[in-house]
């Protein structure tokens, strides 16, 4: 869903209130500074003329109509790219490489929403590649899905077809940077992590070569795909996933007043860690001078059931529970959706109970009531695949953690500074952790706390596809 809808549903946003969606190391002096790019030592500018003469779709320069670049962050708006290739078919992606490589700053663009404006490479070439957006229903259980594809539209795609893809639930966001990162959602404990279904891709390599890739064909690069994060390796251009059938779910959201936040946190560690398959749900704590929280989620199940399930949780304030079709659950988390939203954040991965919770809504004591703190339930069908056989590491863990502070752009790198004390707070208590899909450019020994014991074989991968580090950047695997 939107940030803005999720933290309502599933949250804290109240009425009249503004919505939003490692160790202990001290921040850097400029929490919002991005390294420069490392991809490939240039030999001179891209000839655009002769590219745009290459393409199908359109290449578009500075001071050219079109060339606009927005994000669905704006914080990283100020990164502006040499030039903007509007991609229609793989062949213009080929061409894109062959023109630019070892020349310029290479980054694919699907969704825009990468926390840290790495698809908008400064004064490099952003390879645009939301006109390849066609979703195909294939016969049986499958689905053709370009890499500019929405989530938001392959939901409405498949729920008509009676169909479900485990995904996050931001409209916006594109299908390959969640897919590369791994793909948390509220279907993933009963059903798996997004890159899980993942049957097989259509990928350009760093020499331009057009590629088949699946558990037959390059696996190693199939790996690496399904979680090793966006950017690296090559760039997506299609995916064949996998589906299930469109469950029926019962929404719910528990309130609770303020008090009793880490009691709250508490039981529902002990709770999501036992609940079945069925169930996901997550605990959203917005900081303040009383750190305040609710429990949100989805049941694949009968209201009657989940009732029974959610007595195991402390009693609410108040509580909402509706039955949805899968089609009304998507449009429930997605809202009525935002184009912008500016923010800094980061993550870590909570491997077991946090044994004493008070420290850890401690974190938000104080915070401005546009932070948030958020715990999205792990564990079920995530759990049942081994740590290495996907490039994912996080199987066994039982929550992932959002650390999300809105910040007007202007006012970022104090908010970052902020939001990175509760980060490495956060990280004192449940180790060198974090998701990649949210990516953190300060974030310490990032490598290690996104990949775990996958990144030495992921180095491998990206040398063989990438040796000369064509699709390097700040926190890229070849990097």
């Amino acid at each position: 869903m939107d940030r803005r809808r999720f933290l309502k549903v599933a949250g804290l946003a109240g009425a009249g209130a503004a919505l939003a969606a490692c160790t202990g190391t001290a921040p850097p002096k400029d929490p919002v500074t991005v390294p420069a790019s490392t991809s490939s030592v240039p030999s001179g500018p891209p000839n655009w003329d002769a590219l745009r003469a290459r393409m199908s779709g359109q290449l578009i320069l500075p001071g050219q109509d079109g060339f606009t670049y927005q994000g669905f962050n704006p914080v990283w708006d100020n990164r502006k790219p040499a030039a903007i290739a509007r991609i229609a078919s793989p062949a213009d992606v080929q061409a894109c490489l062959e023109a630019a490589r070892n020349r310029v700053p290479i980054a694919a663009r699907s969704g825009g929403h990468s926390y840290a404006g790495y698809s908008s490479p400064e004064n490099g070439l952003q390879i645009d590649l939301r006109k390849l957006a066609t979703i195909e229903v294939l016969p049986g259980d499958q689905v053709r899905v370009g890499a500019g594809a929405q989530l938001g539209e392959v939901s409405r795609v498949l729920a008509a077809a009676g169909r479900a893809l485990p995904t996050g639930t931001c409209p916006t966001v594109g299908v390959a940077g969640l897919t590369l990162g791994g793909g948390i959602g509220v279907l993933a404990r009963k059903y798996g992590l997004t890159c899980d279904h993942l049957v097989s891709a259509t990928v350009v390599t760093a020499d331009g070569t057009l590629v088949t890739t699946d558990a037959q064909q390059e696996p190693d690069l199939f790996w690496a795909l399904r979680g090793g994060g966006g950017g690296n390796f090559g760039i997506v251009t299609e995916f064949v996933f996998s589906t299930v059938p469109a469950p029926q779910v019962t929404v719910f959201s528990l309130q609770y007043d303020a008090g009793p936040t880490a009691d709250v946190l508490g039981a529902w560690q002990t709770w999501i860690a036992e609940a079945p398959g069925e169930m996901w749900s997550n605990v959203v704590i917005r900081g303040g001078a009383r750190p305040t929280c609710r429990v949100g989620g989805c049941f694949i199940g009968s209201v009657g059931e989940l009732a029974a399930l959610l007595n195991g949780l402390p009693a609410p304030a108040n509580r909402f529970i509706e039955p949805k079709s899968y089609s009304e659950a998507v449009q429930y988390f997605a809202g009525s959706g935002i184009e912008h939203e500016s923010f800094v954040a980061s993550s870590r991965i909570v491997r077991e109970p946090i044994s004493d919770p008070a420290k850890a809504v401690d974190l938000m004591n104080g915070q401005t009531d546009e932070s948030y703190l958020i715990f999205d339930g792990l564990g079920g069908a995530i759990a049942a695949v081994a740590p290495d056989a996907t490039a994912f590491p996080h199987r066994s863990a039982l929550a992932s953690a959002q650390i999300y502070f809105k910040t007007p752009p202007e006012g970022a790198t104090d908010t970052a500074r902020r939001m990175g004390q509760v980060r490495d707070g956060l990280g004192d208590l449940v180790g060198e952790t974090g998701y990649v899909n949210y990516i953190d450019p300060q974030l310490p020994n990032w490598a290690t706390a996104y990949y775990s014991g996958n990144l030495p074989r992921l180095k491998q991968v990206a040398s063989k596809y990438d040796p000369d580090k064509v699709f390097a950047f700040a926190q890229g695997v070849a990097a």
